[in-house]
């Protein structure tokens, strides 16, 4: 499985272009574990694109607001998103916990999603400092056990684990390591949350070069890919070099 996540960046003639490359490229067979995760403001946009064209690609957003019931300004929640054609959504990621994103806010966003019918992506990770200081299985422990407090029905969420040190940053971290904290998230979710097969994606600074030295790792499920996913040649070039 692979998430296109491009953040705050593109345009509506980079959009056009980007569906367009990408239906000419791929199959539907490689298309069909494909999320695409634009801007809020071109959601509306892609989704049109990807049914004209037919394409079996998932549609995603990168965030969502908690709030229901409530007259916030600004403000997108689960059933605008589901109307937009959305399937996923994107939460807890690094660079919303750096701006203020709490646990428990994640965890609302979590049970919003949830209550609108939409799958999420679920991202933890540790910082260069808490790496260093061996702290990951900890931080880890926190963000997952937190995160899902209440929630009983998992098999609708995804995670990801994106090493804060690691995105946009070109640097990866080791087979070895990434392998055995991969480990660690399936172990504790399985322990602590009943979840037998949970899928776990990995996100930091995937592009073609390093997508084969990643994808031999078995127990990653698929990747977030942020900077790589905004041009249209890389991220084809990311799907055939892990489809086969």
């Amino acid at each position: 499985m692979l998430v296109a996540n491009w953040k705050m960046n593109g345009s509506k003639s980079l959009l056009l272009e980007w569906i367009e490359v990408i239906g000419s490229s791929l199959s539907g067979d490689e298309e069909q574990d494909l999320i695409f995760c634009p801007p809020a403001c071109y959601l509306s946009i892609a989704s049109d694109l990807i049914n004209k064209r037919n394409l079996n690609i998932k549609l995603g957003a990168q965030d969502i607001d908690p709030n229901l019931e409530t007259s916030l300004t600004g403000g997108i929640n689960g059933s605008m998103l589901r109307d937009l054609g959305c399937k996923y959504v994107i939460i807890g990621h690094s660079e919303n916990r750096a701006n203020g994103e709490s646990n428990s806010l994640v965890n609302k966003k979590i049970k919003s999603s949830i209550k609108n019918g939409l799958k999420i992506i679920f991202c933890i990770g540790e910082t260069f400092s808490q790496r260093k200081k061996r702290l990951t299985h900890k931080i880890l422990t926190n963000q997952i056990t937190k995160g899902l407090i209440g929630i009983k029905k998992l098999n609708n969420v995804l995670f990801a684990y994106e090493p804060i040190w690691s995105i946009g940053t070109g640097v990866i971290p080791k087979n070895v390591d990434l392998e055995k904290n991969i480990i660690f998230i399936k172990n504790k979710l399985r322990n602590n949350f009943r979840l037998k097969n949970a899928k776990v994606l990995y996100g930091g600074s995937v592009n073609p070069k390093n997508i084969t030295i990643l994808k031999k790792i078995n127990t990653i499920d698929g990747f977030l890919i942020g900077g790589a996913s905004q041009d249209s040649k890389k991220f084809i070039d990311i799907v055939k070099k892990t489809v086969i």
